[in-house]
């Protein structure tokens, strides 16, 4: 994996994007410190179906008690702050 700084990222954008194109990963750097990862797309987990987000929130619910405080007055505590 390759470590540009972010001023030669900048001036060299287009020549960075042909090599991840090629399957590189590059780390861009701000004063030394990671900042960012340039990966191909390929490599970005894909999305999840409407099937999935359904089960997942279903899954969510059932782990998650109820309150005996309703929503409004959870709306009404919030607007205190």
């Amino acid at each position: 994996m390759a470590l540009i700084g972010a001023f030669d990222a900048k001036t060299h954008l287009s020549d960075l994007l042909d090599r991840v194109g090629r399957g590189e990963k590059i780390t861009i750097t701000r004063h030394g410190v990671p900042a960012a990862i340039l990966i191909p797309i390929a490599e970005t987990s894909p999305k999840l179906s409407h099937q999935e987000i359904v089960a997942g929130m279903r899954n969510l619910r059932k782990r998650i008690k109820p309150s005996k405080i309703g929503v409004r007055e959870l709306v009404a505590e919030g607007r205190r702050f």
